[in-house]
């Protein structure tokens, strides 16, 4: 036996790299070095990875929340997402480097806990789960209030029952059947863009909205660091979900290096997307003063912003859009990523042991699955009588992720410069810590209410934690064994 804490990792660069790194096309060894058994189902290819990250972060996620990234960034909302995709691009490849070191589900749980020590990879967890375990009811929450928007007679409770159901079923029925349903949603979420914008850039041409300009990219008027930086602790939640790809280390069929290539394409493309749209409908927003100024209480100011280019109908189309991409595409493969998670948790005894309960047949995390779905249902009905429901839902899902990130950027460094001695300080000196100065930059400018309940939720973990080493459940890294 022979602690993976102190053994180097293979040189993956090097044709037939096996071990700690390496993950087989047939994924039958690497997993089994760090002391688990194989028990989901690899069948995904970097094609499925990739669209898995773009469902999750959603091609059309600033629709949901274009209101409240304007209003925070004072108009400036292309600025925003564009320092949102630079934070998360060193984000991205400090993921990347842990991916390679640690093929594992668990996500930033397994790269804290295996590249610095199992307490902190439990405390990142932790607060990732503040992320993972709340963002299924939020979009539950976004999608229903967005259905309800359109045909108002059908309350909201049952449209966010609705959801949960769909999803739970869908997950169930195995990863495989939850890829291809991913493959269809995105394509249709790329349609829906793509009418948006061809429109959109013709109205702006032929004179609708402000015409071409680049305010929502910098306004001197208003511009400061803080207020840019505080929009952009909300406009990262567009981002949340490349990160999800790792938690399907163990349902990866090619090497463990398509996870990290997954993240960073699938962030690419989603940033670009992100940026072009937010920009062409923040020149289209019919009062732009009005909504900095008192906010989009409805959450409707991206859908006011279709209907000044193309008309009702496609205020409508776009509506639909965001309610289907919320919550059935996106909340799908939120729940399936945090399943994983908790799976991977309760694995290393951190958390309930029937968490860990695999479906003999189709392979996923089933007690899970439903835990989640369970979860969400409870926490979206809640929130939904709250006025700031989905407001205080995406701060807290931001801060509990953003933390979990700062952690990750630290495990590179820990692990390769200071366990490994790596001399490739690019990626794993300067990358990370550029990553970390950006991230606490942004969680300082967050709001007062993220930061005091991402807080408690801080001292929660530490109390679990000291509860697990009081009863004998400290957190330990498995051995890895010598096949």
């Amino acid at each position: 036996m022979s602690d993976p804490r102190t053994t180097p990792s293979p040189d993956l660069t090097k044709p037939g790299a096996t071990g700690a790194g390496a993950v087989p096309a047939a994924g039958a060894a690497g997993l089994e070095e760090f002391g688990y058994r194989q028990e989901l189902k690899r069948s995904l290819t970097f094609t499925d990875l990739l669209v898995y990250g773009l469902v999750f972060m959603v091609p059309i996620a600033p629709f949901g929340i274009f209101g409240s990234v304007f209003q925070a960034s004072g108009g400036m909302i292309a600025l925003a997402y564009a320092i949102g995709g630079l934070a998360m691009a060193f984000t991205a490849a400090s993921y990347s480097q842990m991916s390679r070191a640690f093929p594992m589900a668990g996500s930033v749980y397994t790269y804290a806990g295996r590249g610095i020590a199992q307490p902190v990879g439990f405390m990142a967890g932790w607060m990732i789960l503040l992320d993972y375990v709340l963002v299924p009811g939020l979009l539950y929450l976004i999608a229903a209030v967005a259905m309800n928007s359109i045909w108002a007679s059908v309350p909201v409770w049952v449209w966010l029952v609705a959801f949960v159901v769909l999803n739970t079923v869908v997950n169930y029925f195995g990863i495989e059947f939850t890829a291809r349903v991913n493959k269809i949603m995105l394509v249709g979420e790329l349609i829906v863009l793509a009418i948006f914008l061809v429109i959109g850039v013709i109205a702006l041409a032929t004179g609708a909205g402000r015409g071409f300009d680049f305010t929502p990219v910098y306004n001197s008027d208003t511009f400061s660091l803080e207020l840019v930086f505080g929009a952009v602790s909300i406009a990262v939640l567009s981002f949340l979900g490349f990160d999800g790809i790792s938690t399907l280390a163990e349902e990866n069929r090619d090497s463990a290096r398509s996870i990290g290539k997954a993240m960073i394409a699938a962030l690419a493309l989603a940033g670009t997307l992100f940026i072009v749209q937010t920009w062409v409908a923040a020149l289209l927003v019919p009062d732009p003063d009005t909504l900095i100024a008192e906010g989009d209480a409805a959450g409707t100011a991206f859908y006011d912003a279709a209907e000044v280019a193309g008309g009702a109908w496609l205020g409508t189309l776009t509506a639909v859009a965001t309610a289907i991409a919320w919550g059935f595409a996106n909340s799908l493969v939120a729940q399936a990523a945090t399943s994983r998670l908790l799976f991977a948790m309760a694995r290393d005894r951190q958390l309930p042991a029937f968490l860990r309960q695999v479906h003999p047949t189709r392979r996923v995390p089933v007690n899970a699955t439903l835990l989640v779905a369970a979860i969400s249902l409870v926490l979206g009905l809640y929130m939904e009588s709250r006025e700031d429901g989905i407001t205080l839902l995406s701060t807290l899902v931001n801060f509990g992720a953003l933390s979990a990130f700062l952690l990750l950027h630290v495990s590179v460094v820990w692990h390769y410069i200071g366990r490994m001695k790596s001399r490739n300080y690019w990626l794993h000196l300067a990358v990370p810590v550029i990553g970390f100065a950006i991230l606490a930059y942004v969680v300082y400018n967050a709001q007062v209410a993220a930061q005091e309940l991402g807080f408690v939720w801080l001292v929660i973990g530490l109390v679990v934690m000291g509860v697990l080493i009081a009863t004998g459940r400290k957190p330990e890294i498995r051995a890895e064994e010598k096949l």
